[in-house]
């Protein structure tokens, strides 16, 4: 089956096949949930759209109709007999299907009870003989079942005419009207989805509304499971939901809503990144900025009132951030995303650094980006925001200092610093050797101890030792911070700054970095880190 979706160069034909999925990702003011309508209006009788605006009052005490006119009011937001699609926009959407609350709680609850009636009465008829065959399940017990694999933890209690909540292992039960905004959200979701026409296409307008993350995956897993007759089809700025499914799933790069049309790019499966990370910058906006490191909050904060035109995306190593400039920018043509990197010092030589720009990649002027608040330009500017007077800003920059030095010289800490400084040179050589000229094991074991042992392992140790000890001697905070790396650096600075501990320190600063990026500190940061051009 295929339905195509307007672009700015012509209309995209997009399949899906029964059982499966197709996922559409974009940021907020894309035009996603425009996208769902016109979807839903190409496919017309077979589509079955969930707004994202919904309403969610479960009353399980609504009139009990016939199943058929239940249905009718689902699908088309109206029961008499002989309404149609063409009535689906006026009835059910009330001509405003973009911004319509849409309130079809109680036409799920009475199609699900009308199907269990409807169910339990041919059962009954096959149990007393009337007739041949073998008792099934409702779409009420199949719902409960799939509620029971996400939330053990409240049992549903359904009879006849109502819906209650029980908690196991205890007699006290709620009404399902005190279900809490999450598990009306699941009930509903499972409810829609089972009382769906056979081969529907599904539409659902942010799948992630109400749901619990941890809990996504699983819900409509079970769901895709139980309507394998069904195609299904996401709307979502939800990066990691779209990312946890499998499915074909496509960027929304761009809306014009005069028209309208989308810009739309399928995401490709071998890209060189994890289907999350090709997800995330297919669906940006902005420039791509690889950096080293995690998901750090200071770090996040940082980069973040520092570069705020780039995307920011922590890659890890130094290797992997390498991988994913260099990656990123051979696939330019199909992704059109503009990306760059940022890498720690590391003790990088003038040739390292020069092969880095050539490539995209920065290089920042301390081992590690925390460090740059060690930096005195930026020291001085959260001493200033703590109103010291200029005396006592100096003695502070003297106290960092001189706790920097003594850490350094504490324990084994200056021996391990040029230690994996070494680590680092030998293995960035080793990556470098090439044996391919060699035509056969002799050639290729000679060509290979002529080249590690031009590798003067003494030299690159005793170097960088004596870098490290004439900085620590003309007390060049600068060169320190640009070779040696210590967590306790940042804590020790933030007690003398500020006095406070360095989880308080880190998350005044990230205060400080999000809610004022005209602050001292930001400026400071700013001047102290490459600038990055698109």
């Amino acid at each position: 089956m295929e339905f195509k979706v307007p672009t700015d160069t012509g209309n995209l034909t997009i399949g899906i096949d029964f059982g499966g999925a197709v996922i559409f990702v974009g940021a907020n003011g894309s035009g996603k949930s425009r996208l769902a309508i016109n979807i839903e209006e190409f496919l017309g009788e077979q589509a079955h759209r969930i707004s994202a605006h919904r309403a969610l009052n479960l009353n399980s005490d609504v009139p009990k109709i016939s199943e058929d006119k239940a249905l009718r009011t689902l699908r088309y937001g109206a029961d008499w007999d002989g309404i149609s699609i063409g009535y689906r926009n006026n009835s059910r959407w009330k001509s405003k299907a973009s911004s319509f609350l849409l309130n079809d709680f109680d036409s799920v609850i009475q199609a699900l009870f009308a199907e269990q009636s409807k169910t339990a009465l041919g059962s009954h008829h096959i149990l007393m003989g009337k007739v041949s065959g073998v008792p099934k399940k409702t779409k009420l017990e199949k719902l409960n079942e799939i509620w029971g694999n996400l939330i053990p933890h409240r049992e549903l209690v359904i009879d006849g005419d109502e819906i209650q909540v029980k908690i196991p292992g205890n007699d006290f039960t709620y009404s399902s009207a005190d279900m809490s905004d999450g598990e009306r959200a699941i009930f509903y979701l499972i409810g829609q989805v089972l009382v769906a026409a056979t081969n529907s296409v599904l539409i659902i307008d942010e799948p992630e509304l109400h749901i619990h993350r941890s809990i996504m995956s699983s819900l409509w897993d079970q769901l895709e499971s139980a309507r394998q007759d069904c195609a299904f089809i996401f709307i979502t700025h939800d990066i990691e939901f779209a990312a946890s499914r499998v499915a074909k799933k496509i960027a929304i790069k761009d809306y014009q809503p005069n028209g309208p049309t989308w810009g739309l790019e399928e995401i490709p499966e071998e890209t060189g990144f994890s289907e999350e990370l090709t997800t995330l910058i297919l669906g940006s906006r902005r420039p791509i900025l690889f950096v080293e490191g995690d998901d750090n909050s200071l770090d996040k904060a940082l980069y973040r009132s520092i570069y705020p035109d780039w995307t920011v995306i922590p890659r890890g190593s130094c290797q992997n951030v390498i991988h994913a400039v260099v990656t990123l920018r051979a696939n330019q043509a199909l992704t059109r995303v503009k990306c760059a990197g940022i890498v720690d010092a590391d003790g990088h030589s003038d040739e390292e650094v020069e092969a880095f720009n050539e490539l995209g990649i920065n290089v920042l002027p301390v081992s590690e980006i925390e460090n740059v608040f060690l930096i005195p330009s930026v020291s001085r500017e959260i001493a200033i925001k703590e109103n010291y007077l200029e005396d006592e800003i100096i003695r502070k920059l003297d106290i960092i200092l001189d706790e920097v030095i003594a850490l350094i010289n504490q324990g084994d800490n200056f021996e391990k610093c040029i230690r994996i400084y070494c680590q680092r040179r030998i293995d960035r050589y080793l990556k470098l050797v090439d044996i391919s000229a060699s035509s056969n094991i002799g050639e290729m074991k000679t060509l290979y101890h002529d080249k590690t042992n031009s590798l003067n392992v003494e030299l690159i140790y005793n170097t960088h030792a004596n870098d490290l000890r004439t900085a620590i001697q003309e007390r060049d905070i600068g060169k320190i911070l640009s070779i040696f790396d210590n967590k306790g650096m940042l804590a020790k600075a933030g007690l003398t700054l500020t006095g406070k501990s360095k989880i308080q320190f880190e998350n005044w600063l990230i205060r400080t970095l999000t809610s004022e990026s005209h602050s001292g500190i930001v400026s400071a940061v700013r001047a102290a880190l490459p600038e990055i051009r698109h």
